[in-house]
């Protein structure tokens, strides 16, 4: 995640909560102005802190992105870690602590609590997936199907759960699809222009029986993405490629077949769901001590 990403997720999270109403006259600073119950019930003299806690087990991650919405908000707000990306926690652990004025942290709490929530789930999910294929050789991706506006940090939270990242875009590496194939002619003609086009790019074809894995890899394919393809296939496949390029299973993967999966020999497993279906992880802010 780049520093001006960040920055402009912290501006665009706080914006959905923090716009769309008048300034109340005796709370007319940016940080607390829309907040209307905070600026009723909490003084705006009052300091105070709160808890970053986990409710449930998992591994979190984003959690420096939910501390710069504490920043943006309270700019001298006093920061402690009680964890870190990555760190598998337990229920009741404490995640990160933060001091400063109330009304701003409690302002920033829901902001902070969805980012890191959401990137902490996609981490758990996703460290499950690792540890269900651990020892097998066999590399746990991401895909493009990410929430539209946050991707970098879905994909961040991929690998804070122990997983790699696939395409970011369009641009990084050209996958070849059917429809590739169609307007193209063949599958050779489609990698050829391809190669015409972008010779530095990265060339991927997606097969769906062993011939056209055969087919694709004498026309030049570095990878190719095996869709839908049971076990007894995918070992088929590995046989005819023989290591001539790198393998990718996707397609109705679950836990349960994780490691029937990667134990065929391919190099990957490409998950859609460590993105567009991993329930967030559920966290909480506590406020204990304020004056």
């Amino acid at each position: 995640m780049s520093e001006a990403w960040v920055t402009e997720l912290v501006e665009r999270t706080l914006t959905e909560d923090l716009t769309g109403g008048p300034p109340l006259p005796h709370a007319p600073d940016l940080a607390v102005r829309h907040d209307v119950t905070s600026s009723a019930t909490i003084a705006a003299t009052r300091f105070g802190t709160a808890d970053l806690v986990a409710r449930a087990p998992g591994v979190v991650a984003g959690l420096p992105v939910a501390a710069r919405v504490f920043q943006r908000l309270a700019p001298g707000v006093t920061l402690t870690a009680g964890a870190r990306d990555g760190d598998t926690v337990a229920t009741g652990d404490v995640l990160l602590t933060v001091r400063g004025p109330v009304r701003a942290l409690l302002a920033a709490e829901r902001s902070a609590l969805n980012i890191a929530s959401r990137a902490s789930g996609i981490a758990t999910a996703t460290r499950a997936w690792v540890e269900a294929v651990a020892g097998t050789g066999a590399v746990v991706l991401d895909t493009r199907k990410t929430t539209p506006g946050l991707r970098p940090l879905e994909k961040y939270a991929v690998r804070c759960g122990g997983g790699s990242n696939k395409r970011m875009g369009l641009y990084d590496v050209a996958m070849v699809k059917d429809n590739h194939v169609a307007a193209a002619g063949s599958v050779a003609d489609a990698v050829a222009l391809v190669r015409e086009c972008a010779p530095s790019v990265p060339v991927q074809v997606e097969v769906d029986t062993v011939a056209q894995a055969a087919e694709a890899v004498a026309a030049g394919a570095d990878f190719l993405l095996c869709d839908n393809m049971p076990p007894a296939v995918l070992r088929e496949v590995v046989a005819v490629v023989a290591g001539r390029a790198e393998l990718e299973a996707t397609g109705g993967l679950t836990l349960g077949v994780a490691r029937e999966v990667a134990a065929t020999g391919v190099d990957f497993l490409s998950v859609g769901a460590l993105t567009h279906s991993a329930p967030i992880l559920d966290l909480a802010l506590d406020l204990r001590a304020a004056g």
